[in-house]
C-alpha cells in the first residue's frame, strides 16, 4: 500500500474493532477557543472524548452539541494544543464518578483527580455523573430535625433530614462563615463539600479553617476555582451530588454543600450561550435556569434505603438583589431558605439571619406546638419592628401607641443577642429551643 493510501486510509476509515465491538473515532475540524467541532463522532451529548493534542498530550472533553453532522465538544483541561485534523477518541469513563468509602478525608478536582497529594484513590465503585433517574414515590418525607449547631437555624428556621436549603446573600455577608458552623456542628454521618467557582485562597482557607481533623475524616471535597473551564466547574458540582447519593444509597445520612450555586448557573450560562441559546432573563439563556431543579431534585431522603442527603446550597444575590432569576429559581425549588442581611452584618450581628424574611418549610411538620408557638412569637415581634423600622429610627413614633410595636422595640436588643453566635460555637437542637421557649414566654 502506497503512503497516499496509508493516509487517506487513517483519515477516512471511522470505525475500529475493539473488544466491546466497534469504536467510531472522528477528527477535530473546527476550535473557536471554547468550543471544539468534529466530524465522524456520533455520540450522544454528555458523552466524554479524548482529543490528541500537537504536543503528544490528550486532552479530555465532553459532547454538548450538535451543529449538522458536526459534533460540537467543550475542553475539560483548559488551553491545549489543538491541531487541524486531530484525533478524536470517544472515552467511555467520562459520564461516570469514582465514589465510594476510599474517597473519605480526600480532596479532588472536577475530574475527580486528588488535589490533596496523598496518592491515587482506590474508589472501585461508579456511579453517573448525572444521577439515576428515581421513582418521586420511593422520596420519603421529611418529618425528622436536623441539627446544625446554629443556634439561630435551629430554634427558628428548623431543618430535617432531607431538607434542601438556600442560603441567599450578597458578597461578603458571611455565607461561606454560616457553612462553616454547619459543617462543624452537623450530625451527618458523611460531608460532601462542592467549592464551585470560588477563588483559589478560598479553597485552602476552607480547608484549614472550616474543617478540623474530626470533621475531615468523614468528608470529601470537590474543588474546582473559577480560573477554571466552565464545563469543569459544572461537573465539579454534578461529581459532588453524585457522591453523595451513593453514599445515600448505602443509608447513609449525608450532608451536600454546594458553594455556590450562582457560579454553577454561570457555568452552564457560558456554555449556552456559546452553544448559540438566546439569552432571556439577564442574560441566563433557559438552560441555566433549568439546570438548578435538574441538581436540587437529586437531594432528599430516600425511603427503600433510609439514606439522606440534607443540602445546601449557597446562592450569590448579585447587588444584594434577592430578585435574581438565579434566586428566585433557587428559591421556588428548594425546601426553605436563609436571607442574610448586609444590614444585620454591619451591625456585628453574626450569622446575619433576616427572620422575617427566610423560612424553613418543613417546619411546621418536625416541631412540637410549644416550639413552633414560640418561633412564630419571635418572627412576629421580629416582622413588627422591621414594618416600622423607618418610623422608630427617626423618632415619628411615639411609645404606647402600639403595645406591639412597644414590646418590638424594647425586646429588640434580646432578639439580636439571640442570634448572634461565634464561628467556634455549637449549640445544639434541644439547647436552642430551649433557649428560644425561655426567651418568648
Amino acid at each position: 500500500m502506497s503512503r497516499l493510501a496509508a493516509l487517506a486510509r487513517d483519515l477516512l476509515e471511522p470505525v475500529h474493532a475493539g473488544a466491546d465491538g466497534p469504536r467510531r473515532v472522528g477528527r477535530l475540524a473546527a476550535y473557536d477557543g471554547l468550543m471544539l467541532e468534529a466530524t465522524g463522532l456520533s455520540r450522544p451529548i454528555g458523552s466524554g472524548a479524548r482529543v490528541a493534542t500537537a504536543d503528544g498530550h490528550v486532552a479530555r472533553a465532553e459532547v454538548v452539541g450538535f451543529r449538522g453532522e458536526r459534533t460540537l465538544l467543550m475542553a475539560l483541561d483548559g488551553e491545549a494544543a489543538y491541531a487541524n485534523g486531530a484525533r478524536v477518541e470517544p472515552d467511555a469513563s467520562g459520564s461516570l464518578c469514582e465514589v465510594g468509602p476510599a474517597l473519605l478525608g480526600r480532596v479532588v478536582d472536577g475530574l475527580g483527580q486528588p488535589l490533596d497529594g496523598l496518592g491515587p484513590i482506590g474508589a472501585a465503585d461508579k456511579w453517573p455523573l448525572a444521577g439515576r433517574r428515581g421513582n418521586p414515590l420511593d422520596r420519603a418525607r421529611v418529618l425528622t430535625p436536623f441539627d446544625i449547631g446554629v443556634r439561630a437555624v435551629n430554634a427558628l428556621l428548623t431543618a430535617g433530614v432531607g431538607q434542601r436549603i438556600a442560603i441567599v446573600a450578597g458578597s461578603g455577608v458571611g455565607k461561606s462563615v454560616l457553612m462553616g458552623q454547619m459543617i462543624a456542628g452537623a450530625e451527618a454521618d458523611v460531608i460532601v463539600v462542592g467549592l464551585i467557582g470560588e477563588r483559589s485562597r478560598e479553597v485552602s482557607d476552607f480547608l484549614a479553617t472550616k474543617l478540623p481533623p474530626d470533621v475531615r475524616s468523614k468528608s470529601v471535597v470537590v474543588a474546582v476555582p473559577a480560573d477554571h473551564a466552565p464545563l469543569l466547574r459544572l461537573r465539579a458540582a454534578m461529581r459532588a451530588t453524585a457522591i453523595a447519593e451513593d453514599f445515600r444509597a448505602r443509608g447513609l445520612k449525608v450532608l451536600l454543600l454546594i458553594d455556590s450555586l450562582t457560579r454553577v448557573a454561570h457555568a452552564q450560562r457560558e456554555i449556552g450561550l456559546s452553544l448559540g441559546e438566546p439569552p432571556t432573563v439577564k442574560g441566563y439563556p433557559p438552560s441555566a435556569l433549568g439546570l438548578i431543579p435538574r441538581l436540587v431534585e437529586r437531594a432528599g431522603a430516600d425511603a427503600r434505603t433510609g439514606g439522606s442527603i440534607t443540602a445546601l446550597y449557597t446562592v450569590l444575590a448579585d447587588g444584594d438583589d434577592t430578585d435574581d432569576p438565579i434566586v428566585d429559581a433557587a428559591r421556588a425549588i428548594v425546601d426553605g431558605h436563609i436571607i442574610l442581611s448586609r444590614s444585620l452584618a454591619e451591625q456585628s450581628v453574626y450569622p446575619a439571619i433576616d427572620v422575617g424574611r427566610s423560612l424553613s418549610r418543613v417546619m411546621a411538620d418536625i416541631v412540637t406546638p410549644a416550639h413552633a408557638a414560640a418561633a412564630a412569637g419571635f418572627r412576629r415581634l421580629w416582622s413588627v419592628f422591621e414594618e416600622n423600622r423607618d418610623l422608630i429610627l427617626m423618632g415619628a413614633y411615639a411609645a404606647g401607641g402600639d403595645p406591639m410595636i412597644d414590646e418590638a422595640i424594647v425586646r429588640r436588643p434580646e432578639l439580636l443577642d439571640f442570634l448572634k453566635q461565634t464561628p467556634k460555637e455549637r449549640i445544639g437542637f434541644d439547647e436552642s429551643v430551649a433557649a428560644l421557649q425561655e426567651l418568648m414566654k
